[in-house]
């Protein structure tokens, strides 16, 4: 699932070292390489007992405690992990799949079917209005705090176009001026969050009461309870943060 194995060390948590495990190695995917640490990912059956000094936590617990480079080869074997189990089998016939040598898929071995790890394209816009910026607070969130508004990308659909849509669906208003920012792999969701900034164009605010619970507009100087650094919702909000204060600066010109 979405819970992953980490030493526990008088409270600080690291991920395995492959001589503790052993006897996983057989099952082991390479992921690629961490300060010349060679890195795998195995998915474990649901009755694993971890060894001593080793437990399980939910995945995203991570996000506070370990550095940027930690939790994405984390978040990769996350996604790894999933598509192995999750393909097992050939979605046409049912044959088992096998593995492929030399390429990240599985194969079926009768009608001769790739399956490789599913991505799946998601945008993420902050919305701004001078020294303003539009954040929601999802009702689904495991934790109370106003973010970005984002959404999954629907078959047809440009990334401009499932912005644009997005908002409108969950917030109810209008964007000019859409640009890209940026993107960050997400493997809650084996998704890719695409990143754009856009400008309140029109409409009054209105949350959609299903996943949006609330939305406002906040000034750089009275925030609520944003995401934490390594997201790049935050990213986007520290972005347009420091550009409000630049502009705001005595000496800006």
């Amino acid at each position: 699932g979405m819970d992953l194995l980490v030493s526990d060390r008088d409270g600080t948590l690291a991920l395995p070292r492959c001589a503790d495990l052993p006897e996983l190695a057989a099952s082991a995917h390479f992921l690629g390489v961490l300060d010349d640490t060679d890195c795998y990912a195995v998915p474990l059956p649901g009755d694993f007992a971890p060894p001593e000094g080793m437990k399980f936590v939910p995945a995203r617990s991570l996000y506070k405690q370990v550095d940027e480079a930690t939790f994405a080869v984390a978040g990769r074997a996350l996604s790894i992990a999933e598509w192995d189990l999750s393909h097992r089998f050939c979605g046409k016939c049912g044959t088992p799949t096998q593995l492929v040598a030399g390429e990240r898929a599985r194969r079926c071995p009768v009608d001769h079917t790739p399956y490789y790890p599913r991505i799946s394209p998601a945008v993420i816009v902050l919305i701004t209005r001078g020294d303003q910026m539009l954040l929601a607070r999802n009702a689904t969130f495991p934790e109370p705090f106003f973010s970005t508004v984002a959404g999954f990308v629907d078959p047809g659909e440009s990334l401009e176009e499932t912005v644009l849509r997005e908002v409108k669906e969950e917030v109810g208003v209008d964007l000019k001026d859409l640009t890209y920012f940026g993107s960050q792999p997400w493997p809650f969701g084996r998704s890719l969050m695409v990143g754009f900034m856009a400008e309140y164009a029109g409409g009054d605010v209105t949350v959609d009461g299903k996943e949006i619970a609330e939305a406002r507009w906040f000034d750089v100087d009275d925030l609520p309870r944003i995401p934490p650094r390594l997201s790049i919702a935050r990213h986007l909000i520290d972005t347009f943060i420091d550009r409000v204060k630049a502009r705001r600066s005595p000496t800006h010109t």
